[in-house]
Order: structure tokens, then C-alpha cells, then sequence
């Protein structure tokens, strides 16, 4: 699986991004996994196109030291579409400047 990773991260910092995460994108049905939007901006013409299954998310994973999110652009409407897939360039560039912005805003130093 292709992902961006923030490993060692301190208890604190954890807790910190699970305030922020919870209060900003309210808590999963399974723990520790938060569904970001992608900005619509970002989304292929593929993925514009299909309204049906939209939005689109990539899914952070916040364990007890460890940020990680996969660079995959999926739906939780649908299991399978040719819409979902591995982010494109630009959008896994979105994804990792997403998470860098919010270690950034929480003053999480790396």
C-alpha cells in the first residue's frame, strides 16, 4: 500500500490530533480512522463525473504513535468504481501538504 507516514509521534501530539480530528471531522465508525474530503478541486474528471458516488475521501489513520494515510481516493457509497483508485500526483501532493498544514497549525514538530 502506497501512504504518507508520521511515525514517532509523542503521546501528547497523538492526543492533540485526536481532539483536532474528532472535533473537525467527528469520530469513525472505527476508531482512530477520520475520512477527509478531498477538495473538489483535486478530482480527476473521472471522478467529477461520478456524482453518485461522491464525495470522495482518503482515509487518516491516527494510532497511538503513528499518523499514516493511504494514497488511495475512495467513497463510502460504493465498494468498487472505476473512480476510486490510487491518488494522482497532484492529489497525493494535496494529501501530504493536508497533513504537513495540520502538524503545522498544531505546532506538531517532526
Amino acid at each position: 500500500m502506497k501512504q504518507y507516514v508520521i511515525d514517532e509521534l509523542r503521546p501528547e501530539d497523538q492526543e492533540r490530533l485526536k481532539r483536532y480530528l474528532d472535533k473537525n471531522f467527528g469520530a469513525s465508525e472505527v476508531e482512530g480512522i477520520y475520512w477527509i474530503p478531498m477538495e473538489l478541486e483535486y478530482l480527476t474528471p473521472e471522478q467529477t463525473q461520478h456524482k453518485e458516488c461522491g464525495p470522495h475521501f482518503v482515509a487518516l489513520v491516527l494510532e497511538q504513535n503513528m499518523l499514516s494515510c493511504e494514497f488511495l481516493v475512495r467513497t463510502k457509497n460504493r465498494v468498487r468504481c472505476s473512480c476510486m483508485g490510487y491518488a494522482t500526483q497532484v492529489q497525493r501532493n494535496w494529501i501530504m501538504e493536508f497533513i504537513d498544514a495540520l502538524l503545522e497549525a498544531l505546532d506538531i514538530k517532526i
